[in-house]
């Protein structure tokens, strides 16, 4: 199984790709992967990603992502929704990409009054592109950073029932 975390901050080494890591640590812990998640951060792919053809590093993460069993798909959210940045990267998906990944999308905010824009923006894009998602997404504020762990923690509680049951049934439709 892998799990892999992609993350539309334009900021390298973003306080988004952290929680998200995070998240997707807390997640595979719980439903019994051992193994590091692997990190697209789309902040050092950004010059690349408006090229006619894929560079071999866009092409790369691509693969990646389409080749995950569970992703986190994480973005600041900016003007009320996930940032060009994602939108962009996704875009070079072709429509079923996701088709066999369990998806969980995150969106950090600084304010809960857009808490909605994970259900409302973000799952719809991922269910397009063929993921299943299966959980809620996440609204995670910004004023949660000090407690991410707990917040987290309870989160993958949460979750992690309805993940090992989308890739029960994903493995299960494969056969």
């Amino acid at each position: 199984m892998s799990v892999a975390v992609l993350v539309g901050n334009p900021r390298p080494k973003s306080r988004t790709l952290q929680i998200a890591v995070q998240a997707a640590e807390a997640v595979a812990g719980r439903i019994g992967h051992a193994g590091e998640p692997d990190p697209v951060d789309l902040s050092a792919l950004a010059p690349a990603l408006l090229d006619a053809s894929p560079a071999p590093e866009v092409q790369d993460a691509l693969d990646r992502v389409a080749g995950a069993d569970v992703l986190v798909v994480a973005s600041p959210t900016y003007k009320a929704t996930y940032t060009g940045l994602l939108k962009v990267f996704l875009d070079r998906l072709p429509g079923g990409a996701l088709a066999s990944t369990v998806a969980l999308p995150l969106l950090v905010m600084g304010d809960p009054k857009h808490s909605l824009a994970v259900e409302v923006h973000l799952r719809p894009l991922l269910v397009e592109l063929g993921a299943t998602v299966p959980t809620p997404g996440l609204a995670f504020l910004e004023s949660q950073v000090p407690d991410a762990a707990e917040v987290l923690g309870t989160w993958a509680d949460a979750v992690a029932p309805q993940v090992s049951a989308a890739l029960a049934s994903l493995t299960a439709g494969a056969r």
